[in-house]
């Protein structure tokens, strides 16, 4: 059965129904499901069109990297992060999701939402929703880390939000002396300019990142750009 759009844009609509009618995520995904003729969110997802983005960012991550993973609101930037920890966990290796944007039930549902399973990972998932989240909180909890853990920040503009912490950019530097020494793989979720949707491009790149306090980007090695379901890796050095 074809689908009426994208499935990210599918995800979308479900936000939005349950932000509008205070539904849980999960039971505004069956209502989008049934409008497509599917008894649910998950027969949906099982027999739509394969795409694995994650899949293919992960095969290109090197154990030390610093990556930046960056769309407007809407465009599955954290879903994407979360399915990079599940590619990760078929893999074997550890995934540790740091928000500041949901609690810990709802980061798990929108966990499993992209297939992975909790109860099944154990210690390959954590998700850690504390305020206290700044480099050195995120260093301490990954001190015994295995080389090539997936670590997602979700997000890079929240780092800095309270004035005890050390500025944006002494953070995200520490983050990736940490991440060459212990050769985990840091990953910020990062928002992107509104200007960007006045723009032309069919995708954002560095320029479009939004910086209310400064950060040298050149910091990062690899970034990864989401739009309307488009996506593009870039080796920035």
């Amino acid at each position: 059965m074809k689908l009426s759009a994208p499935i990210f844009y599918l995800k979308r609509q479900a936000k939005q129904l349950s932000r509008d009618h205070g539904l849980p995520l999960n039971k505004a995904l069956d209502r989008i499901a049934k409008r497509e003729g599917f008894d649910s969110w998950s027969l949906l997802a099982a027999q739509a069109p394969v795409e694995r983005p994650a899949s293919e960012l992960l095969s290109k991550l090197n154990p030390g990297d610093l990556v930046l993973l960056g769309a407007r609101p809407g465009h599955g930037k954290t879903m994407m992060g979360l399915e990079l920890i599940v590619e990760a966990n078929r893999a074997g290796r550890r995934g540790v999701f740091f928000t500041f944007e949901y609690n810990e039930k709802d980061a798990r549902e929108r966990f499993q939402l992209v297939g992975g399973n909790p109860k099944s990972h154990n210690d390959n998932f954590l998700i850690d929703a504390s305020d206290a989240i700044s480099a050195a909180y995120v260093m301490d909890r990954l001190a015994s880390a295995g080389r090539g853990t997936i670590a997602v920040i979700d997000y890079l503009q929240l780092m800095d939000q309270s004035r005890a912490k050390p500025a944006l950019a002494n953070q995200v530097s520490s983050l990736k002396r940490f991440a060459r020494k212990t050769g985990v793989i840091v990953v910020f979720i990062s928002q992107i300019d509104r200007s960007y949707e006045l723009s032309a491009k069919p995708l954002p790149e560095l320029a479009d990142v939004r910086l209310p306090n400064p950060l040298d980007l050149a910091l990062f090695n690899k970034a990864c750009f989401l739009n309307n379901g488009k996506t593009r890796i870039d080796m920035l050095n």
